[in-house]
């Protein structure tokens, strides 16, 4: 299913910034990582929760009587593991944008340093193209 596809699977022809390209090889080599990428995304998924309420249903109309205190056990249960992935993936995400925030300031850094240097290098040009085209007149003794 094309909803299912990660992020990072892209054709070879896709570019990205170098810095998601370095998290992603280094989410990949993580397999604890890895897992907590696949069930955050399973979990943040439509089939998650049609699949829940199935079994919700199915849980309280043939498993058990009274179905309230063990399904309120494993929603709870189910509520922390999943919340703890969440916050896995905000770390993910925080994590990557401070990187590409200080890799886009060095970036900028470098291009304003380029930048003034082009500037000087184009007022100079500009001053001796004015020395060479209206010399200074003869001055009188």
């Amino acid at each position: 299913m094309p909803s299912e596809t990660m992020p990072s699977e892209t054709t070879a022809t896709t570019l990205h910034h170098p810095i998601w390209v370095e998290h992603e090889q280094q989410r990949a080599a993580d397999l604890q990582l890895r897992i907590a990428d696949r069930i955050t995304r399973f979990a943040g998924s439509m089939r998650f929760v049609y699949i829940h309420a199935v079994v919700f249903v199915l849980w309280m109309l043939f498993v058990e009587s009274n179905p309230w205190p063990t399904l309120t056990l494993t929603v709870s249960l189910e509520a922390i593991f999943l919340s703890t992935f969440v916050m896995i993936g905000q770390n993910r995400q925080a994590d990557f944008a401070q990187r590409k925030a200080d890799h886009d300031f060095q970036e900028q850094e470098a291009e304003l340093h380029v930048n003034t240097q082009l500037t000087r290098l184009i007022h100079d040009l500009a001053k001796e193209i004015h020395s060479t085209v209206c010399p200074a007149p003869p001055q009188a003794n």
